[in-house]
């Protein structure tokens, strides 16, 4: 497998045409892929092994990154919403969309250091504060009961270990846990936290929004914060879990918060 054209960067380059903004860009993290595309009967046609497969994909998404950053984008996110299906898989006759669509795993100290590997492969000697990762439940349902529901207790050593300058983590649902045991990450990252969830049709209130930012802010600092949605609102393109009116109504309450808790810090 190799990396005959951009992946993002054509999309990238529609953004910064309509916006002078900062843009950030999201991408499959490598671990995520190589349990998407490491199949019995598939990819055994080619590679000997996943880490002969991982190697492949650590080398295009590298490519992608370095041409994402020279074009201009301020940050690129790695999703690796599967890390929390390594901690909190449930079993075969149970597993949700996502982890039933993924190849086989072993046990999960084992696949928990070798997602660090790959993503560190990725992400060395490209700057640390223009790299990010994205950590989720599931995206794809707005039943919650079909998604994983466990705290980032088990993760936090392997979030510490990346080498990426911010953790943009699903943080508005009870199924993340509390956002306390975050206080273990390293101070010199900063700290993306979901302010609204992008699987429900209510819109979330400014007032809302702006309780979890100041929750936030006073475990981990505001200069650290970053805001954003859950997830993302378009897990399928042709069947999104939110409306176009949803989803915008939604990130203008994240706009509004921001503004508002930027207002009240001003004038204390």
């Amino acid at each position: 497998m190799q990396r005959d054209r951009p992946m993002a960067l054509g999309e990238l380059k529609v953004v910064q045409s309509l916006s002078r903004r900062p843009v950030k860009v999201a991408l499959p993290g490598p671990y995520l892929l190589t349990r998407l595309l490491s199949l019995e009967c598939i990819s055994d046609r080619v590679y000997v092994d996943r880490e002969e497969l991982a190697a492949d994909i650590v080398k295009a998404l590298r490519e992608e990154l370095a041409a994402l950053l020279q074009a201009g984008a301020a940050l690129i996110q790695f999703d690796e919403p599967v890390l929390t299906e390594v901690v909190y898989g449930r079993p075969s006759s149970q597993r949700c969309f996502m982890c039933g669509a993924l190849a086989s795993r072993r046990e999960p100290q084992s696949e928990l250091a070798f997602a660090r590997s790959l993503v560190n492969q990725v992400t060395q000697g490209f700057p640390r504060d223009r790299l990010a990762i994205h950590i989720c439940r599931g995206n794809w349902s707005r039943d919650e009961s079909v998604a994983l529901r466990g705290s980032y207790e088990p993760l936090i050593d392997t979030l510490g270990s990346l080498d990426v300058g911010a953790y943009l983590l699903e943080l508005c649902t009870p199924r993340a846990g509390e956002i306390e045991i975050l206080r273990d990450l390293p101070t010199d990252r900063r700290m993306g936290i979901g302010v609204v969830n992008p699987k429900s049709e209510q819109v979330e209130s400014v007032e809302e929004s702006l309780r979890r930012i100041e929750r936030a802010a006073s475990l981990f600092g505001a200069e650290r914060l970053l805001l954003h949605p859950d997830c993302g609102f378009a897990t399928f393109a042709d069947s999104p879990v939110a409306s176009a009116s949803i989803a915008e109504a939604k990130l203008a309450a994240i706009a509004q918060a921001a503004a508002e808790y930027r207002g009240r810090r001003n004038t204390v």
